[in-house]
């Protein structure tokens, strides 16, 4: 059943059409609803365009996630719109490239190993070089495996590697926070952890509220330094997840905020996980969480800053 956007009061109809002919879009021959409760149009995006959508969705508006979440898109038969599984394969995509262009950006380049492991017989240095050979191996020859395991496969087994491993994590961070939602908590628990029966709506939120994964289109555009805007990008999905379960469930910051922290620590440990498997050392930013490396890099430069880490 609809609701009011602005109050969520149930109403019966969003709007009333007089014309089939005319295009909804541009307010012709439609009328709004207006609500019984805070009389105001129960559903003003009837009418506008996706072009008003995204920008209040950017804006991080309640009303326009209530227009999707509610009115358009939300399904409580366990079924998802179509429109979301599409969404929701092109973010995967997405996903892939920025988690293969943060991997090899971590791995060192194997040019660069072998300018540095083989000197020219006329250097006549070259016994000093041979030394500082020794040294880099020793430094690197913990992260030479990881570079090679993935480097010299086909690129079609590399693609596949990373398409599932971003498949995997997104199933890691929706299917905690399902889970959650569904069990039926003691009264002391129940104050932290809503109950929300259709876990359906839960992952179309969380769906909608990662468009922000497609920001990197702008990289066709204007040059940006990969790491720096995939870690903004990562806050900003975040942020976005927080903003569209405390809209959704109506239950606070604080708790949208543990459940999302919940989905985050699943996914990063599926993350590393199945890239320490791979036999890939690159860190915990390389796994697709790149928000949780900005907090362990916080955290060292913190405890070097007060002495911990001495």
């Amino acid at each position: 059943m609809p609701i009011c956007i602005e109050c969520r009061y149930p109403v019966s109809s969003l709007y009333t059409t007089y014309s089939k002919a005319d295009d909804r879009t541009l307010g012709k021959g439609v009328r709004l609803t207006q609500c019984p409760r805070c009389k105001r149009f129960a559903d003003k995006y009837v009418e506008h365009d996706f072009v008003v959508l995204f920008i209040d969705l950017v804006l991080i508006k309640p009303q326009v996630y209530r227009h999707l979440l509610f009115n358009r898109l939300g399904r409580e038969d366990g079924r998802f719109n179509p429109s979301i599984i599409r969404l929701g394969v092109l973010l995967l995509l997405f996903d892939v490239y920025l988690t293969w262009a943060r991997i090899e950006e971590a791995m060192p380049s194997s040019s660069a190993t072998d300018a540095i492991s083989m000197p020219t017989p006329s250097d006549p240095f070259a016994h000093l070089t041979s030394n500082a050979t020794g040294s880099s191996d020793s430094s690197t020859s913990g992260l030479l495996p990881s570079s090679y395991l993935l480097s010299e496969q086909p690129i079609i087994l590399q693609y596949v590697f990373f398409l599932l491993l971003c498949a995997l994590e997104t199933i890691s961070f929706h299917l905690p926070i399902r889970t959650v939602l569904s069990l039926r908590l003691p009264r002391p628990l129940s104050y932290l952890i809503p109950h929300y029966p259709h876990p359906a709506v839960i992952s179309t939120a969380l769906l909608v509220s990662s468009f922000t994964k497609l920001f990197p289109l702008l990289l066709l555009i204007w040059k940006y330094d990969l790491p720096s805007s995939a870690s903004a990008v990562s806050w900003a999905v975040i942020i976005n997840n927080v903003a569209a379960l405390e809209i959704l469930l109506e239950c606070g910051v604080i708790r949208a905020v543990i459940l999302a922290a919940v989905g985050a620590v699943c996914r990063a440990g599926v993350g590393w996980g199945i890239l320490r498997a791979a036999g890939v050392g690159s860190g915990v930013a390389a796994a697709g969480v790149v928000e949780t490396g900005d907090l362990i890099e916080l955290w060292k430069r913190l405890a070097l800053h007060v002495g911990i880490g001495q």
